[in-house]
């Protein structure tokens, strides 16, 4: 069973895994991923809330259904992922980190030299 976050929407998070999957390669670009019913059912969900997953990864350009053969990964699905969540950390999470780094202190050049460190 799948454990969720309280603080976004399951379908999201759905969302989220599935782009996950499709980053570490486990489906393919134009390969076929499980049914709403096959992930519903292994994420021990509603198959609604797959299908609202499923339609918001249509219209992100990461899935394409292929009527009567299923769901797939679209050729493009790894750079439109990656691009969304490159979006999604500069206007969301880099701000806070800033923001951070102000309350504690922390010089910008000490990130950066970490940063250089784990290259």
């Amino acid at each position: 069973m799948a454990v969720f976050n309280e603080n976004k929407p399951i379908y999201l998070q759905i969302a989220d895994r599935l782009c996950d999957e499709i980053l570490e390669r486990k489906y393919a670009e134009d390969s076929r991923i499980p049914s709403v019913r096959e992930y519903a059912a292994a994420l021990e969900v509603n198959v609604n809330t797959v299908v609202r997953s499923y339609d918001y990864l249509q219209e992100k350009q990461v899935i394409y259904n292929r009527r009567g053969l299923g769901y797939f990964v679209a050729p493009d699905a790894i750079g439109n992922i990656l691009a969304a969540r490159r979006i999604q950390f500069m206007e969301e999470e880099l701000p806070a980190f800033f923001t951070r780094l102000r309350q504690l202190d922390i010089p910008i050049e000490e990130i950066v030299a970490l940063y250089h460190e784990k290259e």
